[in-house]
């Protein structure tokens, strides 16, 4: 009922009264930073010379406030900014724990060195289509979906998220790319309706769209309303938008046919965020119904292992053997997910920040090599560690990394995760979890010697073992090629050396999205 005019309402308990800390504001500033780059960057599009320049520019902005943020939250623990000063449930609520804060964090550093490497990879054309907008429109999805408390909001950021990326990848209207778009668009198109009727199914039930909200209400909802159903929605919408068995088929049929540096950033951030909303939604949600239904996520898991690894064994193309490499990673995530103990919950984390790393490292090292030889096929490929030993370095560290072979990134989460699943007693899981990495070493060990070892390409004069002409010094690889490909790696290697200190933030994230109190708190002001 509307309230008289001689009768004020009283909203002192709704509202908040007292200015926000300058600190606090870190919580929005990667999506603001995003948004107004994006906008500032459409504004001059036909300034081909500036756009890289602009797009840089926003991107270490980005960076930079996300290594504040991630600071801020291992100091303080979850924080929350409500906007229009309406209290929650009621208000639209970022809240960032420490996995959503480090994800991001991780997924900036990859889009600026995206960014700085589409320089040389992105015609002027292909700039005045709009790359560097879409590029941050891309990450304002990423980072919104990564920061946001609100599971509405959640499908609005997968919303930019999904159309950004279809700029970016029919970028240059090649036929191959119009075929990989409808694949792409038609299987995210069917995943965003299953998000949107679960999330339409789950607030009519639940009355609430806050995700911590949800988290302390829907237990007891349980008797009276059909939690597991809306749960079994979310499950199928975010397993099909990361590409898990068995409805993967899309990625590798579109990963390979944009500009590889937009591979790159597909590659790296798109599925992982599809792991994030599931991790989010069944660990912190609805974790009675992921219990009920976690012999499912154990076969989903081991099968989208075993089709990654399988299909990255049966190619000849690298683009889509990276693709199937892709897919065998969120296999490993989802065992994690399955498997749900603050042990498997940690290393599903940090198998997620290594894969953003190597995936785009590969990717990107993989537009190296097609320059080189002007072939992205196996047979085409060859005479690579003669062009540049540090491009040989570079790929063998990638390759034994997503294998999960020491003393790499990959090799840890990959123990923790076999650890965790034998001790609950998953022994067949921990036997695929090691069979993956072994069908994905000999994949890459095939790659390895066919581009780098062997002399040259297929039907050359390598074939009958004399030395090939050395390379003229414009058919090597530049500086301005290797420097963003060696940042990524080089953070591939520290983080395999010195793990500890990822492995501290894993736990942590591990445990708020287990034990969601802190969060709750975060956004309540005290448990209720």
């Amino acid at each position: 009922m509307a309230a008289s005019g001689t009768h004020p309402v009283d909203t002192s308990a709704a509202m908040i009264q007292t200015p926000v800390a300058l600190a606090d504001w870190l919580v929005i500033a990667p999506t603001v930073i995003t948004v107004m780059g994006a906008a500032i960057c459409l504004m001059t599009r036909k300034n081909t010379s500036l756009q890289p320049r602009l797009g840089i520019l926003f991107l270490i902005a980005l960076v930079a406030a996300d290594i504040g943020l991630l600071a801020r939250v291992a100091e303080h623990g979850p924080l929350t900014m409500t906007m229009g000063r309406w209290l929650p449930p009621f208000g639209i609520a970022f809240t960032v724990d420490m996995t959503g804060a480090v994800l991001a964090t991780v997924a900036g550093i990859v889009a600026l060195v995206c960014g700085v490497y589409a320089i040389d990879d992105i015609d002027r054309s292909s700039r005045r289509y709009g790359f560097y907008p879409f590029l941050l429109l891309l990450m304002a999805g990423v980072t919104g979906s990564f920061l946001t408390g609100d599971i509405f909001n959640l499908y609005v950021w997968f919303e930019v998220m999904v159309i950004s990326s279809f700029g970016l990848l029919i970028l240059g209207s090649e036929r191959e790319q119009l075929d990989g778009a409808i694949k792409y668009t038609f299987l995210n198109l069917l995943a965003t309706n299953l998000f949107l009727i679960a999330t339409g199914y789950l607030y009519g039930v639940s009355g609430t769209l806050n995700m911590a909200d949800i988290a302390r209400t829907v237990k007891g909802l349980e008797s009276t309303a059909p939690i597991v159903t809306i749960a079994s929605l979310y499950f199928m919408a975010f397993a099909m938008k990361a590409a898990a068995f068995p409805v993967n088929f899309w990625l590798p049929a579109a990963y390979h046919t944009p500009r590889v540096v937009v591979s790159a950033l597909f590659a790296g951030l798109l599925t992982k965020v599809g792991i994030y909303a599931l991790a989010r939604t069944m660990l912190m949600l609805f974790p009675d119904s992921l219990a009920l239904m976690r012999d499912l996520a154990v076969w989903v898991a081991v099968l989208t292992l075993l089709t990654g690894s399988l299909g990255a064994l049966a190619q000849s193309d690298v683009r889509r053997l990276f693709g199937y490499l892709v897919i065998a990673g969120i296999g490993s995530m989802i065992a994690g997910i399955a498997i749900g103990t603050p042990e498997a919950v940690s290393a599903m984390i940090f198998y997620a920040i290594h894969s953003i790393l190597v995936m785009t490292a590969l990717y990107l090292i993989l537009g190296i090599m097609t320059r080189l030889c002007r072939s992205h096929e196996l047979n085409g490929l060859g005479g690579l560690y003669r062009a540049s030993p540090l491009l040989a370095g570079l790929f063998l560290v990638l390759a034994l990394a997503v294998s999960g072979l020491p003393p790499f990134s990959g090799f840890w989460p990959k123990v923790i995760l076999v650890t965790a699943a034998l001790r609950q007693e998953f022994n067949w899981l921990a036997g695929f979890l090691l069979l993956s990495g072994l069908l994905t070493t000999l994949a890459m060990g095939r790659v390895w010697i066919m581009a780098f070892w062997r002399g040259g390409p297929l039907g050359t004069i390598d074939g009958d073992n004399r030395a090939l002409p050395a390379l003229e010094p414009a058919q090597r690889p530049s500086a301005r090629d290797l420097g963003p490909v060696t940042v990524l790696v080089m953070l591939v290697i520290v983080f395999g050396v010195l793990p500890d200190p990822v492995i501290r933030i894993a736990s942590a994230g591990a445990q708020g999205l287990i034990d969601p109190s802190s969060y709750i708190q975060s956004v309540f002001g005290s448990p209720r």
